[in-house]
């Protein structure tokens, strides 16, 4: 009869094969490598497929567009802050779906992320190291714990490769190059995860870190102890142990196999026999030097103290009496300002001077505060070259009066005397021009200069007039959200600039903010308005001949009978934009998204719109010869009675467009998608008088007619006898042609 002893030496042997079996199938390090895959894959997947649905809800959804759910915005800015990202591409508005499904973004892989490590600081598994039959142990058998599980994985696996590469990247000069980064971390994560390779037990880099061992899951380690574990190499690795073997019995059969047993476990510790000396041990084997230290170090605490108390005590008696002075200095400035009398004039300037090149914080303030009240004009003028010469810091208390006066002055408008209003006119051009003024002498020092609701628009009264003028200069960073700045002058000037790292295109960059400005009649010739926010900028009649507006956010911004000849509206964001009447001859607006805009009666005579969205924009009237539309998207586009001579709409996505009483004379529509196109009335050639002076005409030719080889107008709309003819003649594909 079998004893129990040997059963369960028989199923632990069964075990053993077939662990073993599976070791020589599938090798240790193969099934570690494949988790790592499977583990990065699951938190990448819980990441990416939600974000890829909400990126699509964002382009193709009908429903109104939505701020960005706050979480999601301060995360996306964080990655791109860490990343180097531009803020200009960062995403404001977006459909309801992309909000909750980016929310899912942030939340799913946080939640397997979390889920993950618990389970593999409770049991020594996560999933993918269950279905790889895997185990993470410490050195007694036991699971890891939370605490030792986040130190491999976040510190050790992951922290300190990805760390080091951004690091690298940050510092040596490879920045902001995003593709160098990666490349650097792939290098960094195959260096940690391949230090296994090299070390005896197949120990990676963060198995040594946390003391962690990876083990095949099928050996059934005991908690507390265990007597070997497989290491990388597909050998066991045991303690150190003595054992024996029972000699065979006289009465024992023969065929019976003598069985291993143990009898004498030995731990030994491999501690050294030499303790590290330590400072106890020192201090009483030297006495002498001991004391002598102590009392040094004792004397050299107190004088310190002492030095350092005098020394404060004289700084803070220095500092009162520099206020002291600085103050008695603004009080008798300040009395001397209260003054009245009509012979006080030239001393109230001097005193205006002086205090304007006081260091005393109030000084600003009461200048400000003295400007918004002062009644004769030759002060007022006084009180502006002051504030002037204070530079930046003058500019939050200027603006805060730039508004008080403003609504003076509507309040006034209604129901005051012409002299308060000269008045009032007054000390707002003063305040104007001291805003003018700082802008000018220091901009380069002003990329964080709050001028929201600022009104700096133009002056034309009898006796008051303001214009202004910023030419030339760098207001790259500015906030002038909502402002007033009609008529103003801002030629050659930058709205945008590389940030503190002199980098362009990074998160850093200086952006200046004109969203919901008035610049009605402004003149921004040549100015660079790259990756500047646009957003409902009131730009009627203006002139941006030559500007740079590439990737610019333009979101509803109204450009009517605005100059934009030779304009670069290169990836610009323009949806729902009006830019009615507007010229736009020789425009660059390629991948530009005019998405909804509002365009007829444009002038866009040889305007580069290639890739550019055009989806539902209207363009009624327009006159667009030459220009080049190819691979355009003009689903829903209405081009009725416009001029496309010699246009290029090849490639073009002109489904259920609107091309009615259009001139398509020597257009290209090679390759486009005319399904559901209206050509009603539409004119594919135009006759040729045989000679100027006579009324006589020839048919049309072929080199001055629509070029229409192999384009399928099978699914057009309201194709007339004539525009028929003309395809069948020349190329096109119709079921009624021959």
């Amino acid at each position: 009869m079998t004893s129990p002893t040997i059963k369960q030496v028989h199923n632990q042997a069964v075990s053993r094969s077939f662990s073993l079996r599976l070791n020589r199938a599938l090798p240790m390090m193969t099934r570690r490598l494949a988790a790592v895959v499977l583990e990065v894959s699951l938190v990448t997947a819980s990441a990416v497929i939600p974000y890829s649905i909400g990126e699509y809800a964002k382009d193709h959804s009908p429903a109104e567009p939505v701020p960005i759910n706050p979480v999601v915005a301060a995360t996306e800015e964080a990655i791109a802050k860490t990343l180097a990202y531009p803020r200009a591409r960062l995403n404001r508005q977006v459909a309801p779906l992309t909000n909750l499904f980016w929310c899912g973004a942030i939340v799913m892989p946080i939640t397997i992320v979390s889920w993950q490590l618990y389970q593999l600081g409770k049991t020594g598994q996560t999933t993918p190291k269950q279905w790889l039959k895997l185990r993470v142990v410490t050195p007694m058998g036991t699971p890891p714990g939370l605490i030792r599980a986040v130190w491999r994985e976040a510190v050790g696996r992951w922290g300190l490769p990805l760390g080091t590469a951004y690091l690298l990247w940050r510092y040596t000069g490879a920045f902001p190059d995003f593709g160098i980064l990666l490349g650097l971390a792939g290098v960094m994560l195959l260096i940690e995860h391949g230090s296994g390779w090299i070390h005896s037990r197949r120990r990676a880099f963060h198995d040594r870190m946390a003391g962690t061992y990876v083990v095949n899951a099928s050996q059934g380690l005991a908690s507390g102890s265990f007597n070997g574990w497989q290491t990388g190499r597909d050998h066991s690795v045991t303690l150190e142990f003595d054992n024996g073997w029972h000699q065979r019995s006289e009465t024992s059969t023969h065929d019976q196999p003598n069985h291993p047993s143990v009898t004498t476990i030995v731990l030994t510790s491999q501690s050294s026999s030499r303790q590290a000396p330590h400072l106890w041990g020192w201090m009483r084997r030297h006495p002498g030097a001991t004391l002598l230290i102590l009392s040094f170090t004792g004397m050299a605490s107190v004088l310190g103290t002492f030095v350092g108390t005098q020394v404060y005590i004289q700084r803070q008696a220095n500092w009162r009496e520099v206020n002291q002075q600085n103050n008695e200095v603004f009080l008798a400035l300040v009395k001397q300002l209260s003054s009245t009398s009509a012979t006080a004039l030239e001393e109230r300037q001097g005193a205006i001077l002086a205090l304007a090149r006081l260091d005393d914080p109030r000084a600003v303030p009461f200048l400000v505060d003295l400007l918004g009240q002062e009644n004769t004009p030759s002060l007022i003028d006084t009180l502006q070259q002051a504030l002037v010469s204070k530079g930046g810091e003058a500019l939050p208390p200027l603006q805060r009066l730039n508004q008080a006066l403003q609504n003076d002055r509507d309040t006034l408008a209604r129901r005051g005397t012409p002299g308060e209003q000269q008045l009032v006119a007054l000390r707002q051009r003063a305040t104007n021009r001291a805003i003018a003024k700082i802008l000018t002498i220091y901009s380069s020092e002003l990329h964080d200069a709050d001028l929201s609701r600022t009104d700096l628009s133009q002056m034309d009264t009898r006796s008051v007039q303001f214009t202004l003028v910023l030419d030339n200069l760098d207001l790259a960073g500015l906030n002038f959200r909502s402002a007033i700045l009609t008529g103003g002058s801002f030629q050659n000037s930058r709205f945008y600039g590389a940030g503190a790292d002199q980098r362009w295109g990074t998160f850093d960059d200086w952006i200046a903010d004109l969203s919901g400005a008035e610049l009605k009649e402004a003149d921004l010739t040549g100015a660079n308005l790259n990756n500047v926010l646009m957003a409902r900028t009131n730009l009627i009649r203006a002139i941006l001949n030559r500007a740079n507006l590439a990737d610019s956010y333009l979101i509803g911004a109204n450009f009517s009978s605005a100059q934009l000849i030779g304009a670069d509206l290169t990836r610009a964001v323009l949806e729902n934009a009006s830019l009615t009447g507007a010229n736009l001859g020789e425009v660059k607006a390629s991948l530009v998204n005019l998405h909804g805009g509002s365009l007829g009666q444009v002038s866009a005579v040889g305007g580069d719109f290639s890739f550019a969205d055009l989806t539902q924009s209207n363009w009624q009237g327009a006159d667009l010869s030459g220009a080049n539309f190819s691979h355009a998207k003009l689903q829903d586009a209405d081009l009725s009675s416009t001029k496309l001579v010699k246009a290029n709409l090849s490639q073009a996505q002109l489904q259920n467009a609107k091309l009615q009483n259009t001139n398509l004379s020597e257009v290209d529509l090679r390759g486009a998608n005319l399904t559901g196109t209206d050509f009603l009335g539409a004119m594919f050639a135009t006759a040729v008088p045989v000679k100027s002076d006579q009324f006589i005409t020839q048919p049309p030719s072929a080199a001055s007619g629509a070029r229409v080889q192999g384009v399928n107008f099978a699914r057009a709309k309201n194709l007339d006898t004539n525009q028929l003819q003309y395809i069948c003649n020349h190329g096109g594909r119709h079921p009624e042609c021959p």
